[in-house]
């Protein structure tokens, strides 16, 4: 059973502004995300008894820890005119980690003065919350749903009385989870055939009045189900499949056979499915192929084009719009688990680069098929750090006269048997390319 955790959420209000705070792009939880400062509650403040005592505590600690403000002495100084709990929310019930978060908003007399943590912080700001709410509606901010809630009540009116409850709320359509990080931008995670840690892979519900559906892949018939009634409120145009793996595209032609669209997809993917999944795999289905630069759809009124990145698979692809305000990746990196490179469509070398074309791009936040949107590119630069690492490991080994299987043992002598596999083919991958490069015999 999945522990859950109670945190704290500070909502800094001075006249008719609001103070959040963008996350820094390195951190595990929420990179680059709009938020409030605060934290999760440690045995340090208290016993869960008593939670009342122990999230004031908490309050307090965190609010010296992260802007350097006392509390509880500027109450009693006049600064603060008043501390009110104004909403609760719990996360998914999917999460991993659940926790139980209470927000607090503190009205402060006039702007105190902040000494802000640099290791937590990317940016902070005092704005009204309407302009909050608008950047996120053009795509400048990236926003979890109960911040996205509260600063929308905020806006209203900056003081409400009204207690938020998202305590007992999952956001769904239907049966399926789903979540909206930026306007406009629809990640609906139906549960999947794909390898653990992961069991949902994400399909993507994106454009302005037309959308297309990227990636629908329910694991099963009653998924399946669930799945169309949770989408049938979208105008869809089309269906997009970014690579041929199973788990990126079951159940695709009978989504797109009930909407009545056709599949794009790339021509590699194509022929991998039909060699795979049998000859009549897209029957009576239309059929359109992607390449590098074409337009698949419109975001907030500018175009999304298509970017090849091969490597984990030949013909996956991915989707960026103009402003780089996002990029759907796929399977170019794990929010859960961990990438495999292998098999005849496998090409460590292609994978590489991929990554870096991706970097150099710069998008100010990528998605991948398995977790949830990131800002930055930072976990891209620590994938290819940890495959640089993974590819140093095995070219040392391999001088070092050891068999694959003797490499796999070495490296991965901590893995759960039935991955094994797949780790091998990574390895296997990085020979491939330590030999086209000439760094091998």
């Amino acid at each position: 059973m999945t522990q859950t955790r109670h945190a704290v959420s500070i909502v800094l209000i001075c006249k008719d502004q609001v103070f959040t705070i963008v996350r820094k792009k390195y951190l595990k939880a929420f990179p680059g995300y709009t938020a409030f400062p605060g934290g999760k509650v440690e045995k340090l403040d208290g016993n869960l008894n008593d939670l009342e005592t122990t999230l004031h505590q908490t309050l307090c600690r965190e609010a010296l820890e992260e802007l350097q403000i006392d509390i509880a002495e500027m109450k009693k100084t006049g600064e603060i005119i008043s501390i009110d709990q104004i909403a609760r929310a719990k996360s998914p019930s999917f999460n991993p980690y659940i926790y139980d978060t209470y927000f607090y908003r503190i009205e402060f007399k006039d702007f105190p003065k902040f000494f802000l943590d640099e290791n937590e912080m990317e940016h902070a700001y005092w704005s009204k919350p309407e302009r909050v709410i608008d950047e996120y509606n053009e795509g400048k901010r990236i926003l979890i749903y109960p911040i996205r809630k509260v600063l929308e009540k905020l806006s209203q009116n900056i003081k409400f009385n009204e207690y938020l409850d998202y305590s007992n709320r999952d956001e769904k359509m239907g049966e399926i989870p789903y979540i909206e990080p930026m306007k406009n931008f629809i990640q609906v995670m139906p549960k999947s055939n794909t390898l653990p840690p992961a069991y949902r892979t994400n399909a993507f519900v994106i454009g302005d009045e037309k959308k297309c559906l990227i990636d629908p892949s329910p694991k099963d018939e009653k998924e399946l189900k669930s799945f169309l009634d949770s989408i049938q409120k979208f105008d869809i145009e089309k269906v997009i499949i970014t690579h041929h793996h199973g788990d990126h595209h079951q159940f695709a032609t009978k989504v797109a056979l009930s909407l009545g669209v056709s599949i794009f997809l790339s021509e590699d993917t194509y022929g991998r499915c039909l060699k795979k999944y049998g000859e009549n795999y897209f029957e009576n289905v239309v059929i359109h192929f992607l390449k590098e630069d074409d337009i698949v759809t419109t975001w907030l009124g500018q175009e999304v084009s298509v970017l090849e990145v091969p490597g984990h698979d030949e013909g996956q692809i991915a989707f960026m719009p103009k402003s780089r305000s996002w990029c759907i990746v796929g399977d170019l990196f794990q929010g859960i688990g961990t990438v495999v490179v292998g098999g005849d469509e496998g090409d460590m070398q292609k994978y590489f680069h991929s990554l870096k074309k991706i970097i150099h791009l710069s998008p100010k936040s990528v998605v991948p098929s398995h977790g949830i949107m990131l800002g930055g590119t930072h976990i891209l630069e620590k994938t290819l750090k940890h495959r640089e690492i993974r590819e140093a490991q095995v070219l040392e080994l391999v001088e070092a006269n050891n068999t694959v299987d003797q490499i796999l043992s070495i490296i991965y002598f901590d893995l759960p048997k039935k991955l094994l596999p797949y780790a091998k083919a990574n390895i296997e991958s990085h020979l491939v390319k330590l030999k086209k490069e000439g760094r091998i015999s």
